[in-house]
């Protein structure tokens, strides 16, 4: 059984405690990190969520004292009287907040007994993550998951702050909301006073957000969750949170500079870094072009050039073949990698592009004088020479090659140039590169479908100058949209929307909505913009990804509290999980699996 704390009372968290205390008498309550007994002094290291306190038990002071710490173990829970004393000089810890200082122990309860956990409490603890999410609530205590969970809190307050500051309203809007289907599939909850009817979870507040500017709140931001049906990878959960605003009477460049404006507050007063504004911009086709990636790590060079050009007319018919076609033959020049990347080692890059639909990778390594490949002999010297000059060829340098259509080749170099990173070592985690990625393409074509299709959802507004290109030549048409990019991660997105009904209705046609279809789905919307509309836009970020970027983690499950596996089930709850007949039969529900 557990002691009672009835008449204690905590005064001090234990990292919170130092020099400027020492001589007072303090009440301390944490875990038992771990007890060492030097015979007659027991040393035990006290953890809470602020840091760890070495707490000493002597046995000369009080053998009885000494006798209850002895039947102290790891992950018992503790509270402590005693007294704030110096160390002696050659026990003084540097790597602990608390390292100059120790509680002399003068009266020990033990609130919690505790049995030896599944894994040691302990940061950078390489558990298999199975076993840490069956066990979250012990996962969380270790200080390295508790200092992701404080940043998360830290950047949700600066932007309530920031975003108070500027003028924004925090408004919720609902969880239980109409079927719209425009991306992902949607988690369905059925109605029990409505048989055969179902809510859906949103994948955004997408809808009602516009619909708060058509009510005149002008500025409206919310920290929300959002559930999509999707298949999982690191930074992808079935429910995650955005950090979601919209803004009345603005252009593109209002909106970037507000949110540049919080990343530089959030970065300055959670990491203490201070990023220059504004970011860079680059459209979207020149980030294709140079980093065949819509989302492209600023952090190293290794950027794409188009040989195209060149070889057109050239007698290696891969490449040739590739131009005629309406692809594209691009390289990246994998400087000095010549000289340290073996054979096996390239062959491993061609066997790599193969993963993004590549048919291969063709190569020239640069050497003092002579060219190791065996596709140089398909060209003349001159056209050699042109492309060795347009990829700014030196001796030791490995000349990577992909011809195909180009979106292959984008995704082959785009993955090869962060591939060529990896391993050069390129990735700094504390190096933070941002920017904003604009004009994307209005519309994509979906080659199952045979028809164009949204590229970011159908509510964003083409640009003014190519809305004369609406109906002739769809691919033409560039949004007025915008990502922002983080190290290669899309961390946020939004747009200028369409605030025009009948601009709108043009749009759902486009992407083969029937008049009927768009109302059955959007009716409300278009209902609203019947009644005066103004000019708006917004963008939402992806707020789990942000902070694990800024927590330096690889997956978004390292910032959440209780997430989901690969399979969108939950070790610990067992979630999802089958439901009696009596709840089944309530909402008119037959399960035929």
């Amino acid at each position: 059984m557990g002691e009672s704390i009835y008449g204690l009372k905590r005064t001090h968290r234990c990292g919170e405690l130092g020099p400027e205390n020492v001589g007072e008498k303090v009440v301390v309550m944490g875990w038992a990190q771990k007890r060492r007994d030097l015979g007659g002094v027991i040393f035990v290291d006290l953890r809470d969520r602020s840091g760890i306190l070495q707490v000493v038990f002597n046995s000369a002071a009080d053998r009885q004292l000494f006798e209850k710490a002895e039947t102290i173990r790891n992950e018992y829970v503790l509270a402590i009287i005693g007294e704030v004393v110096k160390r002696d000089p050659e026990t003084v810890n540097p790597k602990i907040k608390t390292g100059e200082i120790e509680v002399a122990a003068r009266e020990l309860r033990i609130l919690s007994k505790a049995e030896t956990p599944p894994f040691y409490i302990e940061e950078d603890s390489d558990v298999n993550e199975i076993v840490r999410l069956k066990y979250r609530y012990l996962d969380l205590r270790r200080p390295d998951m508790q200092k992701n969970l404080m940043l998360r809190h830290r950047v949700a307050k600066i932007a309530r702050d920031y975003y108070d500051e500027c003028g924004f309203l925090e408004i919720e809007t609902p969880m239980l909301t109409k079927s719209t289907p425009e991306g992902a599939r949607e988690y369905l909850v059925p109605s029990r006073v409505q048989p055969g009817k179902f809510y859906v979870l949103p994948q955004s507040p997408q809808l009602f957000k516009q619909l708060l500017m058509v009510s005149g709140f002008d500025r409206y931001f919310q920290i929300v969750k959002c559930f999509r049906d999707e298949d999982l990878r690191a930074d992808r959960q079935p429910e995650f949170t955005q950090l979601d605003l919209e803004m009345s009477f603005v252009n593109v460049e209002d909106v970037l500079t507000v949110n540049e404006g919080f990343i530089k507050k959030a970065f300055k007063e959670a990491l203490g870094v201070e990023l220059e504004t504004p970011f860079l911009r680059l459209p979207y086709q020149e980030a294709m072009d140079r980093f065949g990636s819509d989302k492209p790590d600023m952090r190293f060079g290794l950027e794409l050039v188009n040989l195209s050009d060149l070889v057109e007319n050239c007698g290696f018919k891969v490449f040739s073949d590739a131009v005629k076609n309406g692809g594209s033959v691009r390289a990246i020049n994998a400087k000095g990698c010549g000289r340290i990347f073996s054979r096996r080692e390239i062959d491993s890059l061609v066997e790599f592009v193969k993963i993004y639909k590549a048919k291969g990778m063709a190569w020239i390594v640069v050497e003092e004088n002579e060219l190791k490949s065996a596709i140089t002999k398909f060209f003349s010297e001159d056209e050699i020479k042109a492309i060795l000059d347009r990829v700014q060829a030196e001796p030791g340098d490995l000349i990577c090659f992909v011809a195909d259509k180009n979106q292959i080749v984008y995704d082959a170099l785009g993955q090869l140039r962060l591939e060529l990173a990896r391993r050069l070592n390129l990735l700094k985690k504390d190096e933070y590169k941002f920017l904003w990625v604009t004009e994307f393409p209005l519309f994509e074509y979906d080659e199952e479908e045979k028809r164009w299709v949204a590229k970011h959802h159908p509510f964003t507004s083409p640009m003014d100058e190519d809305i004369q290109y609406l109906e002739s030549d769809q691919g033409k048409v560039r949004a007025k949209a915008y990502d922002m990019v983080l190290n290669g991660v899309e961390i946020g997105g939004g747009s200028i929307r369409i605030h025009i009904q009948e601009l709108q209705s043009k749009i759902f046609k486009l992407i083969g909505f029937t008049e009927e279809e768009a109302w059955n789905r959007f009716g409300f919307l278009l209902e609203a913009f019947k009644y005066g509309t103004p000019p708006h836009g917004g963008m939402a970020f992806g707020f789990d990804r942000l902070i694990m970027l800024m927590a330096g983690q690889n997956s978004i499950r390292d910032v959440i509290a209780f997430p989901k596996v690969q399979n969108a089930s939950c070790p610990m709850t067992n979630a999802p999980d089958v439901v009696g007949e009596k709840q089944l039969k309530e909402l008119h529900i037959k399960v035929d699996v």
